[in-house]
């Protein structure tokens, strides 16, 4: 537990160091789906693509790849899934729901702010931003910084789906 504490620790004082590369396999862990905001609420209302909890992110710096394991619901049971990308400069490209590129923001504590793009199978943009926890609470400055990036990206507030109170899926992922 200690080496992981020392790691994730490590990790963020990589990733505070402004222009220095972040070496993202510090941040592979479990990580909890926080809040979500997305310009096209469908993406991300429950039967959406992105209305998913995830568990578990795995950054390999040496290969370029991200591993990203997850539960969405279908009629109302939790099912496991799991994407896998590419990484690209800082961006981590996904073919999931057509093409998804996930770019860490920022990491603070034990909080994860993403910014997403993908782009559909019908070539329909959506902007998204992911908060992630490693725990069940984030902070209030983290959540603030979130709400920042929505208002940003001009994304309505009412498009804010709140993912870990509603989250009842297994801690452990499995694929089902």
């Amino acid at each position: 537990m200690k080496v992981l504490l020392f790691s994730f620790v490590l990790g963020l004082l990589v990733a505070s160091q402004g222009e220095a590369q972040t070496d993202a396999s510090q941040l592979t862990g479990r990580w909890k789906s926080h809040y979500t905001a997305a310009d096209n609420i469908e993406k991300i209302t429950e039967g959406g693509p992105f209305h998913t909890f995830l568990r578990y992110m795995k950054f390999d710096e040496e290969n370029g790849t991200a591993l990203f394991q997850f539960y969405f619901k279908e009629d109302g049971e939790c099912r496991g899934d799991y994407t896998t990308g590419t990484k690209d400069g800082d961006v981590y490209s996904f073919q999931y729901a057509g093409h998804t590129e996930f770019q860490v923001v920022r990491v603070e504590n034990n909080a994860l702010l993403a910014d997403v793009i993908n782009v559909d199978e019908h070539g329909k943009e959506t902007q998204l931003v992911q908060l992630f926890g490693i725990g069940d609470d984030v902070g209030p400055k983290c959540k603030e910084e979130f709400y920042n990036m929505v208002r940003e990206k001009g994304i309505p507030e009412e498009n804010i789906l709140n993912f870990i109170d509603q989250d009842d899926c297994p801690e452990e992922w499995e694929k089902k």
